[in-house]
């Protein structure tokens, strides 16, 4: 990174942190009844409600966070000159192709499309626990671990009684996409019930509106839905940590067996070999390993059909796509869509105009509605949107003086500093063994 980017970060930082300092001293006098206002405000604001069972048919209307284009059904693009047409036997209901990290959008199909989501849910399952356990953190499972499992669940091969590694338990779920190990870190994070909840925040957070979580391994359950646009948030959100990095390009790992004793009457315990179910990352079975290829999640359930989100690298740009359910039955027609969509994304890049953004989570929103500008059109950039309320306009519609500047000072610091922090992280290095796959 050049030194003079990195000087620009950092003096937003130490910019931020000073007026922050300053913007808090100035909100010591707020009155406490305008904070149980704006809590009350923020409580009475109206929730979607996800549909129970998907049509074949997408609605007419959906959501349109990330900007406008996205909210209409159908594929959206806009080519320009030299762009490459996109792939025309496509037969996902949903898809949507993005670049990671400036958050543009390069072309979707019906992508807020309220969807079963199977085990891609586990994206989201990651970025909302991974930072809540230590890896070398050891838990010894008891049944009531293991309780609630959905009948034909995937599974890792957890038993009970025995003891595992926080490492261990997340090899299980990204590899092997192991209902039984999001059932023990649910049970470590005090149960299913409050993952469940913790989820729910964390995707509100996201800005990830269409999802509503039911159950935390994205096993097929009533009302519990998510979208390609959502989907891709999580990816995103997740990629921004190491260690989901680390996980969801792991292509083979040692996982604990079960204790035993040998013939002399000594306890040992081996271990077996797992492999990542990601065929674009593992390339068996008929299909090649994707070119850059870095993760992320695969799942397949019933009502899902098949559902993956892949990350990949290519001359210095990385591309995050999304599918979900395909209607042709061929082998692996998940991620043949997916690859043919990463081939256009990389040869499409800075030949056509994005369609909307991938938003940035509440804590890094600058006071704009989800990915609309001024206009309500869709962003471009990933950094646009109406402008916040300032100081001067606070004291005049706030009617509290002194009070209103200080909240809006303060509104507009943390707004800054968080922003700041999103833009300096959303940049991640993807791993080197990964980037480097032919």
């Amino acid at each position: 990174m050049p030194a003079m980017k990195k000087t620009a970060k950092s003096s937003l930082l130490v910019t931020s942190a000073t007026l922050l300092s300053f913007s808090l001293a100035l909100t010591a006098t707020a009155t406490a009844p305008a904070v149980a206002a704006s809590a009350a405000s923020a409580a009475d604001k109206p929730k979607p409600t996800p549909s129970a069972s998907p049509s074949a048919t997408p609605p007419a209307d959906m959501s349109s966070v990330g900007g406008a284009l996205l909210a209409r059904p159908g594929t959206q693009a806009n080519l320009g000159i030299g762009a490459p047409v996109l792939p025309k036997d496509l037969s996902a209901r949903s898809w949507i192709v993005a670049d990671a990290e400036s958050g543009d959008v390069l072309a979707s199909h019906n992508a807020h499309w309220r969807l079963p989501p199977a085990s891609t849910l586990k994206m989201l399952f990651a970025d909302t626990l991974l930072p809540k356990f230590p890896k070398k953190q050891k838990h010894k499972v008891v049944p009531s671990d293991l309780a609630g499992i959905g009948t034909g669940s995937s599974m890792v091969g957890i038993k009970e009684d025995e003891t595992y590694s926080v490492h261990d338990l997340w090899l299980g779920v990204f590899l092997r996409s192991g209902n039984d190990a999001v059932h023990v870190l649910s049970a470590m994070n005090g149960g299913v019930d409050q993952t469940v909840e913790d989820m729910n925040a964390r995707a509100e957070e996201l800005q990830a509106l269409d999802t509503n979580v039911v159950s935390p391994d994205g096993y097929d359950e009533k009302r519990q839905v998510s979208s390609a646009y959502d989907l891709t948030l999580f990816a995103r959100s997740g990629m921004t940590d190491p260690d989901f990095r680390e996980y969801c390009s792991t292509v083979r790992a040692k996982f604990p067996g079960e204790t035993k004793k040998n013939k002399k009457g000594r306890t040992t315990r081996g271990t077996f070999e797992i492999q990542n179910t990601n065929r674009l990352l593992t390339g068996d079975y008929g299909l090649d390993a994707y070119q850059g290829i870095a993760g992320v999640k695969n799942g397949n359930t019933t009502n899902a059909g098949a559902t993956f989100t892949g990350v990949a690298e290519r001359d210095g740009r990385v591309l995050l796509v999304t599918v979900m359910n395909p209607e042709k039955q061929e082998h692996d027609e998940v991620y043949k869509e997916t690859a043919k969509l990463l081939d256009w994304g990389f040869k499409a890049s800075g030949k056509v105009s994005p369609v909307g953004e991938l938003v940035p989570p509440k804590s890094a929103d600058t006071g704009a509605q989800p990915g609309a500008n001024a206009s309500g059109e869709a962003g471009g950039s990933g950094d646009g949107g109406a402008e916040p309320k300032t100081a001067a306009a606070a004291s005049k519609t706030d009617g509290s003086g002194g009070v209103g500047i200080a909240l809006a000072i303060t509104g507009g610091v943390l707004a800054l500093l968080a922003a700041g922090v999103f833009l300096i992280n959303r940049r991640w290095p993807l791993p080197e063994l990964m980037r480097r796959r032919r």
